[in-house]
């Protein structure tokens, strides 16, 4: 279960229950669940998974209900502690979450009644799975660069362009997308429109392979038809909607990243008792247990900043950017390099296409780049110290 005793300060009593509750959720429904072999098996399973979250409940975390309609956000907490619980027994089943947050959010902070009620409790019963398409081949980092228009044309919109590294392409039921209705206005000409699977002169692309198999591709819009109801917000608020959906929210990739460093610690330390070699088990040699040292060091201050972010969001209030870029940045750097020791460890094992700490190996390095690459987060952090000083 995610640990939460380092965290505790972050939290509330509901929390601590919630904690439990999941992992004994991830533990019967999902850990058992056999790792997708490659592009087509991820995409069923990704499906499938979407049930099992909606049927269990964990999804109205992410879309919570609120009397007379929906709220204008999730509990981050609760979602950073599902987020860790999933990531630890499937990063796929983690990124099936994380979408539904994703995807939703927007039409949470800026639809109207109708756009809330058309979309959010199927995201939250599992039955309408979500996208955000935002990257472009030529806009990632700088998204006021992205070449995706929406022109006005009668009562409606037409979008052109193309969007790809989307996750869930091909098997959402919709997406938020982002497209520049003034494109001479840059950022401040950017607007956000949800747009369903079936709309005219959408069309998937193709497919975008990992290593690690994940629901990826590129999707196109080819004088795409959207009435303007499609549209969340006014023209030109969907750069600042979108940073305001990716700034809430980077603190759950931070926790979904502890949930990959605490497993992986956890197949070092099972590995590490059991081992002999030399007629000593692995546990007993120093360098060993210096290495096991650092790597439940940086998951303990990983988890302080992801909580403290989340905590901070939660609160209300109205910026929480510097918090959660360092707590991504931080979380899945450490992550990364946690894997990495828990592989050094294992040694052969680790690098077995089947074993947990391998599949961990190819997950965890995406973390390092979506949703806010960490040069961006170090870039995004000083900007607030030099604001603030």
């Amino acid at each position: 279960m995610p640990e939460t005793e380092t965290v505790r300060a972050f939290l509330e009593p509901r929390h601590l229950a919630l904690a439990g509750e999941i992992a004994a959720f991830t533990a019967r429904e999902v850990a058992p669940l056999p790792a997708p072999a490659d592009d087509a098996g991820a995409r069923e399973q990704a499906r499938r998974l979407l049930g099992l979250l909606g049927r269990g409940g964990w999804l109205r975390h992410a879309v919570p209900q609120a009397e007379g309609g929906v709220a204008a956000g999730p509990d981050f907490r609760a979602c950073c502690l599902i987020r860790e619980a999933l990531a630890a027994a499937s990063p796929l089943a983690d990124a099936v979450f994380a979408l539904q947050c994703l995807g939703s959010l927007p039409i949470a902070l800026a639809g109207d009644s109708e756009q809330r009620r058309r979309h959010l409790p199927g995201v939250a019963a599992g039955e309408l799975m979500a996208a955000f398409a935002m990257t472009e081949p030529e806009a990632g980092s700088d998204v006021s660069a992205l070449a995706t228009v929406a022109r006005r044309d009668g009562s409606g919109y037409v979008l052109s362009g193309r969007k790809w590294l989307i996750s869930n392409a091909g098997i959402a039921d919709f997406y938020v997308v982002f497209a520049a209705t003034d494109p001479a206005a840059g950022g401040r000409g950017i607007s956000c429109f949800v747009v369903e699977a079936g709309a005219p002169g959408l069309r998937f692309v193709a497919p975008q392979v990992l290593s690690a198999p994940h629901p990826l591709g590129e999707i196109a819009f080819e004088d795409c038809r959207v009435p303007a109801a499609a549209r969340l917000g006014g023209e030109g608020e969907g750069l600042k909607l979108g940073l305001r959906t990716l700034d809430r929210l980077r603190a759950t990739v931070a926790a979904a990243a502890c949930g990959m460093a605490a497993r992986a610690l956890e197949e070092a330390l099972a590995h590490a008792r059991r081992r002999r070699q030399f007629g000593s088990a692995l546990a007993d040699f120093q360098l060993v247990r210096e290495r096991l040292a650092v790597m439940a060091t940086e998951l303990a201050a990983a988890r302080l900043l992801t909580y403290r972010a989340a905590a901070l969001a939660d609160s209300g209030a109205e910026r929480v950017t510097t918090e959660s870029a360092m707590a991504k940045a931080f979380a899945t750097e450490a992550a990364q390099r946690i894997v990495d020791g828990a592989v050094q460890v294992l040694g052969g094992r680790g690098v077995l296409a089947d074993h947990p700490v391998d599949r961990l190996y190819r997950s965890v390095r995406a973390l390092r780049i979506y949703e806010g690459t960490t040069e961006i987060q170090h870039l995004v952090i000083a900007r607030g110290l030099l604001e603030d000083a």
